[in-house]
């Protein structure tokens, strides 16, 4: 009896020790996960000091470093000896313009406009932007075109150019409300005959004539040669004239700032999965679910529009192959990843107070507020299945289950129940209007970014698109900042020689990955943009109309290469003025040394891998020999 008592005692004592043991380890758990956390944070703070530290290191040349066969081109839109006279005050009349679109179509009429109003030496009333103009209750403060650009900056910019005036005549704005004016809604591609031929006899009639413009443009991307101040002319409205007004500005660069707050740079990406370019390619099977049938219900408007001439269902895949359909995001990244891009990423916060004073003050607007709908009785649904007629019958319904708001707002409600798409609400109409200051902001990040690369580009549907619009505005003002042209068409080649082992590709995969960046950076990437970008719309790839080529600002670097750092890269290439030249040469760091190390610095790098691209790739510590060997794919 006693021997059972101390068994008895012992296990007591034994459970006792395990609670007490369970115990202590969830008290650890719990008070040592914050010091977790500080210690990974100082790990990566410490990380990117080191980084920092080898600010000047090869890795980060080149990542970051401007690429040098481009860095004679500078920005030149200024007129030349071909400028036409100056606008005067007595013209043919007035133009008046409502732009649609989003903010890529809204900023490529916008410069088409003032070449028309120049061409027609006539009279431009500030345009209408019919996103904001529709928004019901958006703020007092910005209408229109104020909502999003500079109105005093473009009236200023251009005073040497054209007359522009804020508003009609007060005697001709009863006939404008009247519709008694011409009204012509050219094409993007509408040429210079077009409009001495059609609108100008008009114009000199009625005085007044109104441009509806919905195609992202009015005026033809490529003119004769006689016609080259016109496409300056652009240049100089869109990357002088069209400033976003200072709340957008301010905003913009305070996100810049906080991105390079560590001392480190950024890449700026933009997918360009918009659902009117999708639907436009076919590409809905790339997705799934819900996105696919939007994708599709807005091919098959486009098909009953004539816009798209196709079949509705076509096979997806095999126009991504092709090149018609976007890179993926996951794709995007493991090609930086591959190119050798840290993983590392930052977040950016805006406050309440920041957004409002962006918008302003608006006009409160009643909500979509969601009714559950009514729940039937008893007596109602033993009325129905009385009513639902001779035996046999199907079994009743199983009870409601309760319908959740997502399933009843938003594009997600309506194509669950209906074929038709509804006409947009009051508060759709404002956030629409809203997406113009987000793409605002998105603009200024990416244009200011050290490295850029887009998703979707040059998609061939004639509309201008966001990420060639960036890629357009870098190229003018920095032409050897690094700006990624990749080739679609090749990149889904190569990801189908890496599906196996899509994660850990091989160590040659990686080497073609970055030969192929690397070369669509410099001059083949160049002109291959300009054949693809130029023909739908001249802002998407404005030079060499709009530049000039200042060798002494690269002779220092230059220096042993031969004259093959001295030739033009397109044929009507002019050399930048004297004062351009001495400007650049006195900015120009003295770092000809440096530089000439780097290259060194690059070519070596080559040839191997990054430690922290080696890191959970067991594959990379073979040699491109053996790897060129092993590798199934290949």
């Amino acid at each position: 009896m006693r021997y059972m008592t101390r068994i008895k005692w012992a296990a007591l004592g034994g459970l006792l020790l395990s609670c007490v043991s369970l115990l202590v380890h969830l008290l650890l758990a719990k008070y040592s996960s914050a010091d977790l956390v500080q210690y990974s944070a100082i790990t990566g703070f410490v990380d990117d000091l080191t980084i920092n530290a080898g600010w000047q290191g090869a890795a980060h040349r080149r990542l970051w470093g401007n690429v040098k066969s481009l860095e004679s081109l500078y920005p030149y839109a200024n007129p030349r000896s071909r400028h036409p006279a100056a606008p005067a005050e007595k013209n043919n009349g007035f133009i008046y313009a409502k732009v649609y679109g989003g903010f890529e179509k809204i900023r490529t009429s916008i410069c088409d406009l003032v070449a028309v109003s120049r061409l027609l030496n006539a009279t431009l009333v500030i345009p209408e932007i019919q996103e904001s103009t529709r928004a019901k209750g958006i703020s007092f403060k910005f209408r229109s075109f104020s909502y999003i650009y500079n109105e005093d900056q473009f009236l200023t910019a251009l005073s040497n150019d054209i007359v522009i005036v804020k508003s009609l005549p007060p005697h001709m704005k009863g006939a404008m409300k009247k519709k008694q004016y011409p009204v012509f809604k050219p094409k993007a591609t509408s040429s210079p005959r077009f409009y001495a031929n059609e609108v100008l006899p008009k114009l000199k009639k009625a005085k007044v004539i109104v441009l509806v413009l919905t195609g992202g443009g009015c005026l033809q991307p490529v003119l004769h040669p006689d016609l080259e101040e016109y496409q300056r002319l652009r240049c100089r409205v869109s990357f002088h004239a069209l400033q976003f007004r200072p709340e957008v500005l301010a905003l913009g660069r305070r996100m810049v700032e906080r991105l390079r707050a560590a001392g480190q740079p950024y890449l700026a990406y933009h997918s360009g999965l918009v659902r009117d370019t999708l639907a436009y390619h076919g590409c809905a099977e790339l997705f799934q679910d819900v996105h696919t049938e939007l994708i599709q219900y807005r091919r098959a408007q486009m098909i009953k529009q004539g816009i798209i001439t196709d079949q509705l269902n076509v096979d997806s895949h095999a126009l991504k192959a092709n090149g018609s359909c976007p890179l993926m995001p996951e794709e995007v990244g493991l090609l930086l990843r591959g190119n050798g891009l840290s993983s590392k990423n930052k977040n950016i916060f805006g406050c309440k107070q920041e957004l409002s004073d962006l918008v302003g003050p608006e006009t409160q607007l009643p909500l979509d507020v969601f009714q559950t709908p009514p729940v039937k009785s008893v007596e109602e649904l033993k009325e129905e299945w009385d009513k639902a007629g001779p035996r046999p019958r199907p079994l009743p319904p199983p009870p409601d289950r309760p319908v959740y708001r997502h399933e009843k707002e938003g594009w997600y409600g309506w194509i669950t129940e209906r074929n038709t798409e509804p006409d947009p609400s009051p508060i759709d109409l404002r956030r629409q209007a809203h997406r113009l200051l987000w793409a605002a902001l998105d603009y200024i990040v990416s244009v200011e970014a050290d490295a850029f690369i887009p998703g979707f580009n040059n998609d061939g549907s004639g509309w201008p698109d966001f990420a060639s619009l960036v890629m357009g505005h870098r190229l003018y003002e920095m032409a050897s900042a690094r700006t990624y042209r990749p080739d679609r068409k090749y990149l889904v080649k190569l990801f189908a020689n890496v599906s196996d082992n899509v994660y850990h590709p091989k160590r040659n995969w990686m080497l073609q990955v970055r030969e192929h960046l690397n070369s669509s950076l410099g001059e083949m990437g160049l002109l291959r943009e300009s054949h693809l970008s130029k023909r739908t719309s001249f802002l998407l790839h404005p030079i060499p109309e709009c530049s000039c080529r200042n060798f002494r600002s690269s002779e220092k670097s230059d220096v042993g290469k031969g004259s093959g750092a001295s030739q033009y890269l397109y044929s009507d290439e002019v050399e930048c003025p004297k004062w351009m030249q001495h400007s650049a040469m006195a900015n120009r760091p003295e770092n000809g040394g440096n530089e000439n190390e780097s290259q060194e610095d690059e070519v070596d790098m080559e040839g191997q891998l990054d430690s922290d691209e080696d890191s959970g790739m067991t594959e990379s510590s073979l040699t491109l020999e053996q790897d060129e060997e092993m590798d199934p794919n290949d």
